[in-house]
């Protein structure tokens, strides 16, 4: 098939294929928790033992989740006992609830499953056939995974342009394949500009409370031959103030249509800081992050386990066993600390209330307003 040929040949632009859909009926992905210490794959057949990698953080990162709850939904279909199309639909609804309870603040998420379940319910209204509807779901599956790298992709070119030769980039997390259906948002960037022949030096933050900046960036960076030094989260200060930062890019976990943006916790400190030393602060991520129904900062924000604080990637004990702990995993970045904006559509720079639904192609008056 058509759609299957494009993603065969995108993959093999990929150096990591985080997740992927097998035809026999399976999903298999890299489970995150364990890199940089082992590579480890797991499958399923299940759609709830997906929703399962999804909270628990086998698979990580806005667009991941997105193609991962995608995905969840293609098992469902693919391995529903439907007599009938009503049957299915109702199978896939029952799926999309358990997918909806993971992970509240990454936007991709509900944005993937309201899609695949709109393309169901439109297969149904076509077709009386269960195989037709299944097979809808399941292409529209694949198709959300192949758009997410073709956008990451379009995006690394997109922004390139924004990096000079010799810039040294801070980030933040992990915004490479390990958060996407392959090749990365913000770290796609810095890997485009380095395809294009750019001498790029990175600075990665460590990223607690699980270290993903330490344990994935600083691994992908490394894989690419990117040269990259890490650094804590509370250097961040220190390594501006000696003027050590050129740029920041960072990636999204949800976008409103006013620009404030959600993104892992301690992207906010370094938005502030980065504004204080006239650092330019970039935000990545694709149109699939950007929330058309909500405006201002009140956006949902997971609060996890307290004992990712209180251990080292639960390995190691580092306080007192029952200190109170809050673990938000996302802070809110206000428009006016962020100096632009990279979709795969293009650009939007301030004031975001009129460029972003520009690039949604929307009215600027469209969307809901929140907090």
């Amino acid at each position: 098939m058509e759609l299957d040929k494009k993603l065969e040949k995108l993959a093999s632009r990929l150096r990591i294929r985080p997740i992927e859909w097998l035809d026999d009926g399976r999903v298999r992905w890299l489970d995150v928790r364990l890199i940089p210490w082992e590579e480890v794959y797991r499958e399923t057949r299940d759609y709830r033992r997906l929703a399962k990698a999804i909270r628990d953080m086998e698979i990580r990162g806005a667009p991941a989740i997105g193609v991962a709850a995608a995905l969840g939904l293609a098992l469902a279909a693919f391995h529903s006992k439907a007599s009938n199309v009503g049957e299915l639909l109702k199978d896939l609804e029952e799926a999309a609830n358990v997918l909806r309870e993971t992970r509240p603040t990454a936007y991709n998420l509900f944005w993937a499953i309201d899609r695949v379940l709109e393309r169901a319910r439109r297969a149904a209204s076509e077709s009386s056939s269960v195989d037709d509807v299944r097979n809808a779901v399941i292409e529209e599956a694949k198709r959300i995974m192949l758009e997410d790298i073709e956008a990451n992709i379009r995006m690394g070119e997109i922004g390139a342009k924004l990096i000079q030769d010799g810039d040294t980039i801070l980030t933040h997390c992990n915004t490479g394949a390990l958060a996407t259906a392959g090749y990365g948002t913000a770290l796609g960037v810095i890997r485009a500009a380095v395809e294009e022949g750019k001498r790029i030096r990175v600075i990665a933050t460590e990223t607690r409370p699980l270290l993903q900046g330490a344990r994935l960036t600083v691994w992908e960076l490394v894989k690419e031959g990117i040269d990259v030094t890490l650094i804590t989260d509370n250097m961040v200060g220190y390594v501006m103030s000696k003027g050590l930062v050129d740029k920041v890019f960072v990636g999204a976990d949800r976008i409103t249509l006013d620009g404030y943006v959600a993104n892992k916790i301690g992207t906010y400190t370094i938005a502030v800081l980065a504004n204080r030393h006239g650092v330019p602060f970039y935000v990545v991520a694709p149109t699939s992050t950007i929330d058309p129904r909500l405006r201002g900062p009140s956006i949902p924000i997971e609060e996890r386990d307290p004992d990712e604080v209180r251990t080292v990637v639960g390995k190691v004990v580092i306080t007192v066993p029952e200190v109170r702990v809050l673990n938000p995993a996302f802070d809110v970045t206000p428009p006016e600390l962020v100096t632009a904006i990279i979709t795969e559509r293009g650009i939007a720079t301030k004031p975001y209330e009129k460029s972003i639904p520009r690039i949604l192609g929307l009215k600027e008056d469209d969307g809901e307003k929140g907090g």
